[in-house]
């Protein structure tokens, strides 16, 4: 049954879990990945899809796919 709830047809359509890129520092023969992440921190994620060395875009424990290397910048405001 589809609901009438304006707040629940909104929330489908924003998906779940925060996107996280992250460095790629090793494939496991389990199909996981170990990626390092900003904080210098390693995890395992599922997929192997982004070669090592190269940056990729986690979402769920799960590497979606790879992104450029981008240039960062901070600034005081």
């Amino acid at each position: 049954m589809a609901t009438t709830n304006i707040w629940q047809q909104f929330k489908s359509l924003i998906p779940e879990g925060a996107k996280t890129v992250a460095t790629v520092v090793a494939k496991n023969s389990n199909s996981t990945s170990q990626v390092r992440l900003r904080d210098g921190s390693v995890v395992t994620v599922q997929g192997m899809s982004v070669d090592v060395g190269q940056k990729a875009i986690i979402q769920g424990g799960v590497i979606k796919g790879s992104t450029p290397e981008l240039a960062q910048y901070e600034s005081e405001v």
